[in-house]
């Protein structure tokens, strides 16, 4: 099973999703950017790693915030979430033709890859603001 790791950006009740490209796995769904974990790293660094070469963005970890599995075609991931603050950088695409900092209370409307839906709705469950529309 493949570790993937997925960051959690929230500010101001807002969450930083990316979408797939065109040509790439998953395109056109929405995902909490990340990636791969390569043999030699910890899900933290991979994370920071991942951020910085798809989004040239520097991040901080916090912690983890939660885990998901999931069965693709292509074989089993288990997609790690940590939450995380950006500390520096300007979302430059390479695998992603976009991002958008979205409503907590909007996450579910987005076409999100299966293995986020779980973490989106686990983002509704603890963000009071993902409670305003109810």
């Amino acid at each position: 099973m493949k570790e993937v790791s997925a960051a959690i950006i929230i500010e101001d009740g807002k969450v930083l999703l990316a979408r797939r490209a065109k040509g790439e796995k998953l395109a056109g769904y929405w995902e909490f950017p990340g990636g791969k974990r390569e043999d030699g790293e910890t899900i933290e660094q991979c994370l920071v790693r991942e951020i910085r070469e798809e989004l040239a963005l520097h991040i901080k970890v916090l912690h983890e915030f939660g885990v998901s599995h999931y069965e693709y075609p292509g074989g089993e991931i288990q997609l790690i979430a940590l939450s995380c603050e950006i500390e520096g950088g300007t979302p430059t695409l390479s695998v992603h033709d976009a991002v958008e900092w979205v409503e907590v209370r909007d996450l579910l409307q987005y076409q999100l890859a299966p293995a986020d839906i779980p973490i989106a709705r686990q983002i509704q469950a603890d963000e009071p603001t993902g409670r305003e529309s109810e």
